[in-house]
């Protein structure tokens, strides 16, 4: 059986991910830390698969254990990599933090991952290496601008680190997918977003107010230059967006790449504002959302949201779920826990 390396793989993105991976008969091997996720997650994965994935609690900033991981590895096709450091606010406060986490990481396994037969590498970028974009929807060829925090420029960096080491290697082959904003959770509620403390992503806020345990959400700014003047992002069903790792890996796999490092933004192609991600989820809950309109926040861009049409043509991957489908997700997600 074909074995998949899965980088952070009990957390949000990751162990949805897994789940998709397993489905279509790969073998998984996870490497996850703990640090932002629980280890109750492989229950619900291997209730969801009905297989258990093999796990190795590993730190990847300990260069001896990941050469030791992978010399125990040998028949690793493929390596999917999430495990970092993602909150933008806590980036800014502990920047030597992020880029010891995410940089850090990014090269011990690279560097393992040249030695194997198949180095197939998918990477977790993200959208925040746009910035604010000069025209929407944002393409892949849209310049790359100035990072607002170290987050996002240890996205950039790890993007740079990747084709530098493409181009040096013509044996490594590399996906970047720039993601835009992941939400929702698998439709058995048994895996899903699983903050640690106060939620640093608007629907797990939302949904937590939505259950009492937070009093109530603020929504940064009304007047920016958009419909209702809150901010828009490009929100994407997590499940649709780990289907998209699985195509991607697949094309390096079955040697459909055009280039051996290439480029793809995943998203629905659509914007919706903070107020319309509030009025999805109190359709779906039936219920009113306590809310306020506070000041705006500090490196918020007003809009992003992607160009698909390079994902759907050449991955031939198109996002399925609408705001309502995640949201409704989102919100049983939270009622199970």
């Amino acid at each position: 059986m074909s074995k998949i390396l899965v980088t952070g793989g009990l957390g949000f993105i990751g162990s949805h991910t897994v789940v998709e991976l397993q489905d279509k008969g790969y073998g998984v091997v996870i490497i996850d830390d703990l640090s932002n996720s629980s280890v109750k997650v492989l229950d619900g994965i291997t209730s969801i698969t009905g297989k258990q994935p093999e796990f190795e609690q590993l730190d990847l900033k300990n260069k001896q254990k990941v050469e030791a991981f992978f010399l125990a590895h040998q028949d690793i096709i493929g390596v999917i990599h999430f495990a970092a450091s993602k909150a933008v606010g806590e980036s800014v406060e502990k920047p030597l933090l992020y880029y010891e986490n995410n940089i850090n990481t990014l090269v011990y396994v690279l560097q393992e991952l040249q030695k194997l037969k198949s180095p197939n590498f998918i990477f977790s970028s993200s959208c925040t290496v746009y910035g604010q974009a000069d025209k929407m929807p944002i393409s892949e060829d849209a310049p790359t601008k100035k990072a607002e925090s170290p987050y996002g420029n240890t996205k950039k960096i790890g993007e740079d680190i990747i084709a530098d080491v493409c181009k040096v290697n013509p044996e490594m082959n590399a996906i970047a997918l720039r993601y835009f904003n992941p939400i929702g959770a698998h439709e058995t509620a048994k895996i899903g977003e699983l903050p640690i403390g106060v939620p640093q992503n608007l629907v797990p806020f939302i949904t937590q107010t939505g259950a009492g345990i937070r009093e109530q959400l603020s929504v940064f700014g009304d007047d920016y230059p958009t419909a209702d003047g809150t901010c828009i992002r490009d929100y994407i069903h997590v499940v649709d967006l780990a289907k998209a790792h699985v195509v991607a890996l697949q094309r390096l796999i079955e040697g459909k790449n055009k280039s051996n490092n290439e480029v793809f933004n995943i998203g629905t192609g659509k914007g919706s504002s903070v107020l319309e991600v509030i009025q999805a989820f109190e359709q779906v809950s039936n219920s009113k959302l306590n809310y306020k309109i506070t000041a705006r926040r500090e490196g918020d861009i007003t809009s992003a949201y992607a160009d698909t049409h390079k994902a759907n043509n050449e991955l031939g991957w198109k996002a399925e779920s609408t705001l309502d489908d995640a949201m409704r997700s989102a919100w049983k997600w939270q009622q199970q826990l």
